[in-house]
């Protein structure tokens, strides 16, 4: 009998595939990760006062940053799915499905680990309020290829993890809710009597939900969850569990999207044109470029970005940033999938 996953499987292949990246001089490089650690420490201050959540903002002062390349990420997030899975997965009799299972998740981080530039990770054991992990060579390859004002850059990228650091400490129960949630898809489908079978396309819809990957083309449904690739494999019951997933990813993403843009121009003198190079590269720049991100399920991850900033300036807009900080209060006052697509409909349920 052997795991379902093999983990160190997807390290190495990760790490076998994963593109070095840009290259630079030593003291550019050394700048870079400067640079980088400096903004993630200054950008919880401008959350909490942009959120009103600073005493949240103030709780994660000692979050561990980690400035990595793209094959730290991939492992790091295998760290974070091997936890979040465990004890769930099904052992198995077959000779080689676990490696094969773990070559496959080990391409996919492969290929999403060029397009990520932050991740914080609220899951890992052993980490009491999560990490940051801030991918230089994506910083460095996108302020590049779009001339973009490399201080300016790196603090923006950094306001948008370190919110979702700040939405987590306003939220204590909010890890374990969502960890909950994962794992109980996870569990669903591997106790289902053709669970092996469509196992690693729930797993896969996790991998696309919770990874912070920039890029893409965008669904009009708040609930895209993937795709076919995905759809195939589920049934109703667990699309539906995954919605909510993806209902609560919407929120954070689009938090922090809306977050890391409202810093004005005293602090960052480019961001209007941060943000409009940023979109116009979102969707994509060339057709091989447009069908990666489709098969990788990124167009639905960008899908979260955009609705989900929708659904926070909508409700911002009718009841302020003290309104919207109700849905750090409980689970129950999470938006749904529905909610996130009709912000008056959540703004009426909360507040009446």
């Amino acid at each position: 009998m052997s795991s379902a996953v093999d983990w160190q499987a997807a390290v190495r292949r990760a790490g076998s595939l994963a593109r070095p990246g840009p290259s630079g001089t030593p003291a550019e490089l050394r700048a870079l990760v400067q640079v980088l650690r400096r903004a993630a420490k200054e950008a919880p201050g401008h959350v909490g006062e942009i959120t009103g959540l600073s005493a949240a903002a103030a709780q994660i002062a000692d979050v561990p940053v980690y400035v990595v390349d793209r094959a730290r990420w991939s492992e790091a997030n295998v760290e974070m799915f091997a936890h979040l899975t465990d004890g769930l997965l099904p052992s198995t009799t077959l000779p080689g499905s676990g490696r094969m299972a773990g070559e496959e998740m080990g391409v996919v981080l492969a290929l999403l680990s060029t397009k990520v530039l932050g991740q914080f990770d609220p899951f890992t054991g052993g980490v009491e309020n999560g990490r940051l992990l801030l991918v230089a060579p994506n910083v460095l390859k996108i302020e590049r290829e779009l001339n973009l004002d490399a201080m300016d850059f790196r603090l923006w990228v950094c306001l948008h993890e370190q919110t979702h650091a700040v939405q987590f400490a306003a939220a204590p129960w909010l890890a374990g809710h969502l960890a909950g949630r994962m794992r109980g898809l996870v569990g669903g489908v591997s106790d289902a009597p053709d669970g092996s079978a469509r196992l690693a396309r729930a797993f896969r819809g996790l991998v696309e939900a919770v990874t912070s990957a920039a890029g893409g083309t965008p669904q009009d449904k708040p609930d895209d969850l993937g795709g076919p690739l995905v759809d195939a494999f589920l049934d109703d019951d667990e699309r539906a569990r995954l919605g909510e997933i993806v209902a609560v990813m919407s929120l954070l993403e689009g938090h922090a999207d809306v977050v890391m843009d409202a810093v004005g121009p005293a602090q960052l003198p480019s961001v209007r044109h941060i943000r409009a190079a940023f979109e116009k590269r979102r969707d994509g720049t060339s057709t091989a470029d447009v069908m990666l991100r489709r098969v990788l399920g990124m167009d639905a991850k960008v899908a979260q970005y955009r609705n989900g900033a929708k659904f926070v300036r909508a409700v911002v807009e009718r009841v302020g940033h003290d309104g919207l900080n109700a849905v750090w209060t409980a689970p129950e006052t999470l938006p749904s999938a529905a909610e996130v697509a009709d912000p008056p409909a959540w703004v009426r349920r909360v507040h009446g």
